[in-house]
């Protein structure tokens, strides 16, 4: 079974990262290297026991467009958006044998090193993916 591990940030967290102080402090350099090297390790570790599926991480929020329907025309938005705190920041997709085990793989991100402001807030949700399969009768 596929399951998707998803980890969230705020535009103030992707400033902080950039090395722009606001809603909390600048990463330093050696941060930004830690977070770097653990995210490097546990990719390796989840390719290593044949795991991982794909990861990504995504673009700060201020790069997002949202389109959504007005009267039948789509009507673009570019971000981030005052009414949105946290945002998809990078998601692993894994092949593993249950939830159970999906959930310990999400579980040792909060060993991630960041700034204690960002550790206490950080979350990552396990989803079940969905598998279709188009009918080829179809």
């Amino acid at each position: 079974m596929k399951y998707m591990i998803m980890t969230y940030a705020s535009q103030a967290d992707y400033d902080g990262m950039a090395g722009k102080p606001g809603a909390g402090p600048a990463w330093s350099p050696e941060d930004l290297a830690a977070m770097g090297a653990f995210m490097e390790s546990f990719a390796a570790e989840l390719v290593e026991s044949g795991e991982l599926v794909e990861t990504r991480g995504l673009a700060a929020p201020a790069h997002t467009r949202r389109v959504r329907q007005e009267g039948g025309v789509p009507v673009v938005s570019d971000g981030p958006y005052a009414e949105t705190e946290e945002v998809l920041a990078g998601y692993w997709v894994v092949e593993c044998d249950g939830i159970d085990r999906a959930t310990e793989i999400a579980g040792r991100l909060a060993l991630c090193p960041a700034p204690e402001h960002v550790r206490a807030t950080a979350v990552a949700d396990v989803r079940p993916i969905d598998e279709y399969e188009a009918d080829p009768a179809a």
